[in-house]
């Protein structure tokens, strides 16, 4: 489980495929602290760190992971957001992220302010009943509040500290990026499902 605080950036050093399934070397400030089978949130998506060395580590996504996020228009070079799981005896500064990705949107706006950045994104309207105004996404991991909210799209405010120590400055018009919905209307919108 993770916050959406994003911890530190890393860039794809190398990438290989095997089968069905392809894995990345990450070169990253924290990759020399992880430990081999742990969970690290890459871009939001939670994948298993397997190994580490000369300052990298390795994740390798299978088929599905592929498919439902934007790991393979990955490139060499790509630079990514990274978070540890968080700790449970620490403050929850961002929201609950389960690295989890629910579906991928398109980058359809984007405005430079004085002082800040807007981003609108588009995302398939199935997942319309979990979007809120002023609610929780979180976008490439990022723990993000949405504003203007439709049945298929959202916008984002970003602050310098979050432009300047995320991925999210690499975003052009059509970009793809992960995008997880918060855990807490998705059991809400369950509840409503199944109750009697």
């Amino acid at each position: 489980m993770f916050t959406g605080i994003i911890e530190s950036t890393g860039k794809v050093s190398s990438i290989e495929k095997q089968g069905t399934n392809t894995s990345f070397w990450i070169a990253s400030p924290i990759s020399t602290e992880l430990k081999i089978d742990q969970s690290l949130s890459h871009e939001g998506v939670c994948l298993t760190v397997e190994a580490i060395e000369n300052g990298q580590h390795r994740v390798t996504a299978i088929e599905e992971t592929l498919r439902k996020t934007n790991l393979s228009g990955w490139s060499v070079g790509h630079s990514l957001n990274l978070e540890r799981c968080l700790v449970m005896n620490g403050r929850l500064d961002g929201h609950i992220v389960q690295g989890h990705v629910d579906a991928t949107g398109t980058c359809t706006k984007l405005t430079t302010l004085e002082g800040s950045w807007e981003y609108q994104f588009s995302f398939p309207e199935s997942f319309k009943h979990l979007m809120i105004e002023k609610g929780s996404i979180a976008v490439n991991g990022t723990s993000l509040t949405c504003f203007d909210v439709t049945n298929n799209k959202f916008s984002v405010a970003i602050i310098p500290y979050t432009f300047n120590h995320t991925s999210i400055h690499q975003l052009q018009l059509g970009s793809i990026v992960n995008l997880e919905f918060d855990i807490l209307g998705k059991y809400v919108q369950r509840w409503l499902q199944v109750k009697d």
